[in-house]
């Protein structure tokens, strides 16, 4: 299994080190979830694509830091992190509230370009584009309404974490803070962005229909285009090999940008 060497900043996990990469993935996990999701996806990318997990603040080694249940504050904070590599590709790959967290950070790349780094490819999974979302009121409901939700997506890991009262306990701030983030972005018109975006989805993923999931396509100037999987919201975690497989023929070379 990878482990995540020592990163230079505590918002970065690297589970794979090039000494001369082509292009860095940067990966976005869903509300509550964490870095280490993306620790085995090595294994299916080339040689030459860096792995780097974003570890939003409040969970796993930052779990006694506030969390930030603000996408603004977030993704800003996310763009700053990534500046340091100005001049080099990066391609951002975002699941679900993490779609919306990735195009938010790329959006801000790409308004930072002058002596920055835009992102060169958007990969968005399991959620609707920014002019298509609908505000919740989830986050105003109470634990229990959270924690029904969270089971209503299917996340496989879900009783493990939710059946568990002490692990609960530790965890749930960052879920609250992750259901009020998504639960107050607010739909608009969409920037677009000059890179590529690849959207995903599940066959049985009622909240993401196939129909929305094109939508995707208003927010980029350039190529766009998007793959139906089998399963629900967490098809992802049913055969993550298929998925990061696609991402490595839209991570071949000449297919990213910047």
């Amino acid at each position: 299994m990878n482990q995540p060497a020592v990163a230079p900043s505590r918002w970065l996990r690297w589970y794979r080190r090039s000494a001369n990469p082509r292009v860095r993935l940067v990966c976005f996990p869903h509300a509550g979830g964490a870095a280490s999701m993306f620790r085995d996806w090595p294994r299916w990318l080339p040689e030459d694509v860096e792995v780097i997990g974003v570890c939003y603040p409040g969970r796993q080694d930052r779990v006694m830091e506030p969390c930030i249940d603000d996408m603004g504050v977030l993704s800003t904070r996310i763009a700053d992190v990534l500046q340091p590599f100005a001049g080099q590709r990066l391609a951002l790959f975002g699941h679900s509230m993490g779609a919306s967290v990735a195009y938010e950070v790329a959006l801000r790349l790409q308004q930072q370009r002058t002596g920055g780094v835009p992102a060169g490819r958007l990969f968005v999974s399991g959620q609707l584009p920014p002019h298509r979302v609908t505000p919740d009121d989830v986050h105003l409901r109470g634990d229990e309404a959270i924690r029904d939700e969270v089971r209503r997506l299917g996340d496989p890991n879900a009783d493990t974490v939710l059946d568990d009262p002490d692990l609960l306990e530790l965890v749930m701030p960052a879920i609250r803070a992750d259901f009020r983030l998504i639960g107050t972005y607010l739909p608009r018109p969409p920037t677009r962005l000059s890179a590529p975006i690849s959207a995903y989805t599940g066959s049985e993923d009622e909240d993401v229909p196939v129909e929305g999931l094109r939508e995707w396509a208003a927010a980029t100037a350039t190529a766009f285009d998007h793959r139906v999987s089998p399963g629900g919201h967490f098809y992802l975690l049913d055969d993550p090999e298929a998925l990061v497989k696609d991402l490595a023929d839209h991570l071949a070379v000449g297919s990213v940008v910047g």
